[in-house]
């Protein structure tokens, strides 16, 4: 590293006036940041679906299989070990960049070993060249993830948002060009390559990480404990999150597993990628609040009924207007995917307001509460989607409707009381938003059935108009208090001492 890097006290948030302001940048650069690359990716997304065969992603999602499946020793959970450490120093920081480095050389070597197997798994030859390639990502990840903490701690997202931003652009032009040009499947296999690359290259730089590795790992416990136990929380949420596509391999055949995981990609497009970026600011910003003996319950309140005014009646409205959207963005040969996709959606507000959970507790210092709810997802999902893929597709549709508000259940019993909040507390905060999303799907609902349109395009303009509309009048008069309070968090104002 360019500079030393001192030993950081537990510094406390009231000798810091500018915490919320800290807290309020870091929202707006890495979740902002993160809005720009994911419209940026999405875009050529669109464009490259409308260029591929459903096949194509039903091959690349057997892939993804395996890379998800290692993903979780790839040793990210060390390095944010260091968000929450009391202390941290340059030997502290190179014993986390050592394990990086021999997890992910480790991890591609298994990956490039088992790849024949997992094409005979799936009876797929071209499986075991796609896995060989897609080796090369594991070797990026020790110049990702520990650039990507050390900001993280600091709450310095700006660079972080720049450089995701420029690698979004990398990837989806390497996506688009080589569809373009009839590479098929590999279109898919060489964009992300491109993209952790270039992202390596940008946060190493953006980081100043020029700190030498120490494979010495005396004095590292606290690190490797806590890291350690993400690692097998990850492990978990490798089983509940795969779970279905590896199941379904099995009995469904590339095309119809095509739908599917597209369907689902599309349906966790809020979840995968909008909720991260917000769950590592609250990470930082909670853990900061627990080092100087604050209250996390009212900023876990805020967060939860932020996350869920914006969440929920995305999810909601695109129940409501699918098949339109599908149309639009996808083309006809898409079409099978509009039921998967409206059923879905349903399921994800509760899989999203359980997944910002994980955050606070973490924050505490108590990763086995993330461990307790992460095993209960590996018995829960793996179980109804055994159930489920006996009926094909809507089949784990059906089981996503069981397995969701069940996990969320399980995981807001153990995270509540540990951070003093009261269920009751949570469902005052939320039910404004139920009730709003209930006033939009009954006027959406009645307008598509009393005014059919023809055209995708309009029918899906005209009434995501008519239910963004709706919701936010209900919201607004409805409950003006919910609206001045989420503005108030967010508005930029004069630094002010954090109060609980």
């Amino acid at each position: 590293m360019s500079d030393p890097v001192p030993t950081m006290p537990a510094d406390s948030p009231d000798e810091s006036s500018g915490f919320a302001a800290r807290v309020r940048s870091a929202v707006a650069w890495r979740w902002g940041t993160q809005v720009i690359a994911q419209i940026i990716t999405w875009a050529s997304t669109i464009l490259v679906v409308r260029l591929l065969v459903p096949s194509d992603y039903g091959l690349f999602a057997m892939t993804q299989v395996v890379l998800t499946a290692l993903a979780f020793l790839n040793g990210q959970s060390f390095a944010t070990s260091l968000v929450q450490a009391e202390r941290i120093d340059e030997r502290r920081i190179g014993q986390v960049f050592a394990l990086l480095l021999m997890l992910a050389v480790t991890l591609a070597l298994t990956q490039f070993l088992i790849a024949p197997y997992a094409a005979a798994y799936f009876g797929e030859p071209l499986v075991e060249r796609m896995l060989h390639i897609q080796a090369v990502i594991f070797l990026t990840v020790p110049f990702t993830a520990l650039p990507s903490e050390l900001l993280a701690r600091r709450l310095e997202f700006r660079r972080q948002g720049q450089v995701n931003m420029l690698a979004a652009v990398i990837g989806a032009t390497t996506a688009l060009i080589l569809a373009w040009f009839d590479f098929g499947v590999w279109a898919l296999v060489y964009a992300p390559i491109t993209m952790f690359v270039s992202r390596a290259i940008g946060l190493s730089i953006a980081a100043r990480l020029l700190v030498k590795p120490v494979f010495d790992l005396r004095g590292a416990g606290d690190l490797v404990t806590f890291g350690g136990t993400l690692t097998l929380c990850q492990l978990f949420w490798i089983i509940q999150s795969q779970s279905d596509i590896v199941i379904a391999g099995r009995t469904m055949d590339t095309h119809d597993l095509g739908l599917y995981s597209e369907a689902l990609f599309l349906t966790l497009i809020v979840t995968g990628k909008f909720l991260p970026p917000i769950n590592e600011v609250a990470l930082a910003a909670y853990s900061e609040l627990n080092r100087a003996r604050r209250s996390i319950a009212p900023y876990f309140l805020k967060t939860a009924r932020t996350v869920m005014l914006v969440v929920t009646p995305i999810y909601v409205g695109l129940s409501l207007v699918a098949e339109p959207a599908i149309l639009t963005l996808f083309g006809e040969k898409w079409a099978e995917m509009t039921p998967i996709v409206q059923g879905l959606a349903l399921a994800m507000p509760f899989f999203a307001l359980h997944l910002i959970c994980s955050p606070a507790t973490n924050a505490m210092g108590q990763p086995r509460i993330y461990l307790a709810t992460s095993v209960a997802g590996a018995i829960i999902m793996p179980t109804v989607f055994l159930w489920g893929a006996a009926n094909g597709a809507m089949g784990l549709v059906h089981a996503w409707w069981i397995a969701a508000p069940l996990l969320l259940t399980f995981s807001l019993s153990l995270t509540l009381p540990r951070i003093g909040v009261g269920s009751g507390e949570l469902a005052r905060e939320l039910l404004p938003i139920v009730l709003a999303c209930a006033a939009m799907a009954l006027a959406v609902s009645l307008s598509r059935s009393m005014f059919p349109i023809a055209s995708p395009f309009v029918d899906l303009a005209a009434n995501a108009a008519l239910g963004a509309a709706i919701y936010g009048a209900a919201i607004w008069f409805g409950w003006p208090r919910l609206v001045h309070d989420t503005l108030s968090m967010l508005r930029r104002t004069p630094s002010a001492p954090v109060t609980a």
